[in-house]
């Protein structure tokens, strides 16, 4: 049974860092595809990162592109975004999910409906 499991999340002030972790279990030999989603109350789940592991091609939405790295161990078991400069417009639900179709431009271009498998999700709240 696949399971992604997320933790690392909490509160920080604004400027400060996070690191989300998501433990991956239950899927050989690896998923493709992966990424990380965030859902603010009253907004639409949108994509923060993904990243596609032959070769490692990454994508971020602009509103974090040079304040969130997102990353997985060689052995798949774990997927990370590290979280810097965080600003208030960050608190949301953070999630992790994964895709078992290769591709790496589909990956670049996946939305949430495009992903099978979630994680429960991780609360990141950032104050001013």
């Amino acid at each position: 049974q696949v399971q992604l499991v997320e933790s690392g999340g909490g509160s920080a002030q604004a400027g400060g860092s996070l690191v989300l972790s998501c433990g991956i279990y239950g899927f050989t030999p690896r998923f493709p595809c992966m990424g990380w989603f965030r859902q603010a109350p009253g907004k639409e789940r949108e994509v923060v990162a993904t990243i596609h592991n032959a070769g490692g091609t990454t994508r971020y939405a602009d509103s974090v592109k040079g304040r969130f790295t997102i990353s997985e161990d060689n052995a798949q078991t774990t997927l990370y975004l590290k979280m810097t400069s965080l600003k208030p417009e960050d608190t949301a639900m953070y999630y992790c999910a994964a895709r078992a179709i290769w591709g790496a431009d589909s990956c670049y271009t996946a939305q949430s409906p495009d992903f099978g498998y979630w994680g429960q999700g991780t609360q990141v709240t950032v104050s001013s």
